[in-house]
């Protein structure tokens, strides 16, 4: 087979892309994310198991099997007291950037009091979503939707953190001393809860924090999240 000419790679080259493809290339960035975080969640399953067997195996205990290690509080405690953190650290971050500012920051807008002009419902177009067209109470929630949802994501977790923590004290309990069980609200009372949950949110506001800071004097051109290598420091907002 011989090489392909300058014409016939240039003729691929504009061919328009398989719905499949344009698919992907148009999701590219979604895609990425929750690949990582399926893979993630999997080798963590996986080293989570390999960590309760050890320590049931010192313990005298017979070890477990893969599936029955997935619904342990071993297992659930870890993702959810991450997620639990995740989900708080961005919620926040949505919110507070509607109204707080950090001067020359791409991630903050220039000023607190100033709305972006197609924020305003009057501005609505035909294409815009239903909610803006609608009015009313729909368009209030709609207005702070993305808050909202990211904030019960957040209580939706530290639920389930909670559950699973408080079936992993019991398992601990229950294996070091038989102690009898206790319940999620004595659990959320105890240090080693608020322990596990603070450990985590801390780290997740030093993160959001020093990007803010950040990207007033640093650039990574091509990013959203970055303002222009030419664009002065003082400016704010990408």
């Amino acid at each position: 087979m011989g090489r392909q000419t300058v014409a016939e790679r240039e003729q691929e080259s504009t061919r328009p892309a398989s719905p499949a493809r344009r698919w992907v290339r148009d999701h590219a960035l979604a895609l990425a994310m929750f690949g990582g975080f399926l893979l993630f969640l999997v080798l963590q399953s996986v080293f989570g198991w390999q960590t309760r067997n050890e320590e049931l195996t010192q313990a005298g205990a017979a070890a477990e099997g893969y599936l029955g290690y997935l619904g342990t509080g071993h297992f659930a405690e870890a993702v959810f007291e991450n997620w639990e953190s995740e989900f708080l650290q961005m919620g926040a971050y949505v919110l507070l950037t509607a109204y707080l500012v950090q001067r020359g920051s791409s991630e903050s807008k220039p000023d607190p009091d100033t709305d972006r002009p197609d924020d305003h419902a009057e501005r609505a177009t035909p294409d815009s979503p239903w909610p803006v067209r609608v009015g009313g109470l729909v368009l209030v929630l709609y207005r702070n939707s993305l808050s909202i949802a990211l904030l019960l994501l957040f209580g939706a977790s530290f639920v389930l953190h909670l559950l699973g923590g408080t079936a992993e004290y019991n398992e601990q309990q229950a294996l070091e001393n038989g102690a009898a069980p206790v319940s999620a609200w004595h659990f959320l009372g105890t240090s080693d809860f608020w322990f596990q949950s603070m450990q985590n949110w801390q780290s997740e506001f030093l993160a959001v924090g020093t990007l803010i800071v950040l990207s007033v004097v640093l650039r990574q051109h091509g990013s959203p999240e970055s303002k222009p290598v030419t664009t002065p420091n003082r400016e704010t907002g990408s």
